[in-house]
């Protein structure tokens, strides 16, 4: 290969690609379902009302170098339906710099997939564009019914999610090395289509109704020609500011925000959300012969608002009051007892320290440590005292962002999009060896990552000289 092609393959760089990818993702999502609109412009007008009443948060997320990413953050989810198309979008989403992070099983809460996070895991490429889509794999061999789970094979190997053009552009990248800016244009738009909604099924109407009464989600999954965006989220500093609000702008929030409760130092991920749209579909006629009308639900409007990775010691104690307080209050699946349960989590959560000096020194999260102004003026000597640097002011502390997804939230989120009385149940049934073999590569260990960081963020600090 010549020193010129090399060049040219490398001009832009995975995170450029990323960027691009998303902001047309975010376009197109807009045109598809207005209401997402509507939550960008809400949650902009939240975002902007905390900073402004908050310089302190302002001030941090700045010295932080957190505040750009904030408009600019959102995460997709897509479902899949074969492991040829997990594999394939594997690596589609490498060429952007994403790669797939932790495991989750989400058929113990009734959902027959299980899923990965596609995200970029170094600091420096999330603090270009944190983008992430949730990917989950449908669960054939979930389905109870023999005959049904052939017809669902058969419609699913006759399908290609990718274009032919988007194929080549990830041989090429796979081959030298990346993309220049022309082929990197031509693979935002061809990668774009594998995400559009079509509103023409793939299945006859009495075969989607089948797959329906199975699972939603599955119908969902089986029925179309690819795996249509089904949501896209923006990233609020106050989601219970944004929870109050959307009924304002005329959507209709979900009852309860998953996750944790409110609290004055964030953790991990919350999340709400608008029902699912129904929207009008073209069904194939039984005897082939023409189209007929019906619906689907399946798209919807998501909000989250993150705060800092745990490390397994504070994840642990998550796990355990998340577990508590369900069963001192169970969520009912029409919300009829939000306002109960969101009392009983608040109750449950409170041994868990709410203040980052108390979370760091309990070792319950992630910190990245940074010189202060005053550090960058008088640099420690290598090796000094982490602690000691603190406490003298030469270096300052801030909460790792949380960059994955919460397994009891994911599932809540699709159960109460799906619609209320679709909770039906898949025997738990883990298996990240399969879903591995699926894939074609391991899944990377999430508290690997935020170790990484703030050991990074460590040695930067007492080497500063």
């Amino acid at each position: 290969m010549s020193v010129q092609t090399i060049t040219r393959a490398v001009a832009i760089g995975p995170d450029a690609i990323r960027t691009l990818f998303s902001s047309a993702m975010s376009e197109m999502y807009r045109t598809e379902v207005p209401a997402y609109q509507t939550l960008v412009e809400l949650v902009e007008e939240v975002n902007a009302a905390v900073l402004a009443a908050d310089p302190a948060e302002r001030h941090r997320l700045e010295a932080a170098g957190g505040l750009a990413r904030i408009t600019e953050e959102r995460h997709g989810a897509i479902r899949l339906g074969t492991a040829q198309e997990l594999s394939t979008m594997r690596r589609l989403f490498a060429v952007m710099g994403m790669h797939p992070v932790g495991y989750y099983d989400l058929s113990e809460a009734g959902v027959p997939v299980h899923s990965t996070a596609f995200r970029p895991v170094d600091g420096e490429a999330l603090s270009r564009n944190p983008f992430r889509v949730f990917t989950s794999l449908l669960r054939l061999d979930l389905i109870a019914d023999e005959a049904l789970r052939r017809e669902a094979e058969q419609v699913l190997a006759g399908r290609n999610i990718f274009t032919p053009g988007c194929l080549a552009l990830i041989e090429k990248a796979e081959a030298e090395g990346g993309l220049d800016e022309e082929d990197a244009g031509r693979f935002v738009a061809e990668a774009l289509e594998t995400f559009r909604w079509h509103s023409r099924a793939n299945v006859p109407l009495d075969l989607y109704n089948r797959l329906h009464d199975a699972h939603r989600l599955i119908a969902d999954v089986v029925s179309f020609k690819g795996p249509h965006i089904n949501h896209l989220t923006p990233r609020t500093l106050d989601i219970d500011a944004v929870q109050r609000m959307m009924p304002e702008k005329g959507i209709a929030p979900k009852a309860v925000v998953e996750g944790p409760p409110t609290r004055r130092c964030p953790i991990l991920l919350r999340q709400t959300s608008f029902k699912a749209l129904s929207e009008p579909v073209d069904f194939r006629a039984s005897d082939g012969d023409g189209w007929r009308s019906g619906v689907h639900t399946a798209r919807f409007g998501e909000i989250e608002q993150r705060g800092i990775a745990l490390t397994p010691k504070g994840r642990a104690l998550y796990d355990t009051l998340l577990q508590d307080s369900r069963r001192l209050v169970a969520p009912a699946a029409d919300g009829s007892n939000a306002a109960q349960y969101m009392a009983a989590l608040q109750e449950v959560f409170a041994p868990f320290p709410d203040s980052w000096d108390e979370i760091r020194r309990q070792e319950l999260g992630y910190f990245a440590y940074s010189l202060t102004k005053a550090g960058r003026s008088n640099p420690p000597a290598p090796g000094s005292d982490l602690e000691t640097l603190i406490e003298i002011g030469l270096v300052r502390f801030d909460p790792v962002v949380y960059e994955d997804f919460l397994p009891v939230s994911a599932a809540g989120i699709f159960q109460s999009n799906l619609g209320d009385d679709s909770q039906q149940d898949f025997t738990a049934s883990p298996n990240q060896q399969r879903f591995e073999a699926d894939l074609g590569a391991p899944v990377l260990n999430p508290f690997d990552l935020y170790a990484e960081i703030e050991r990074a963020s460590i040695a930067a600090c007492v080497a500063a000289k």
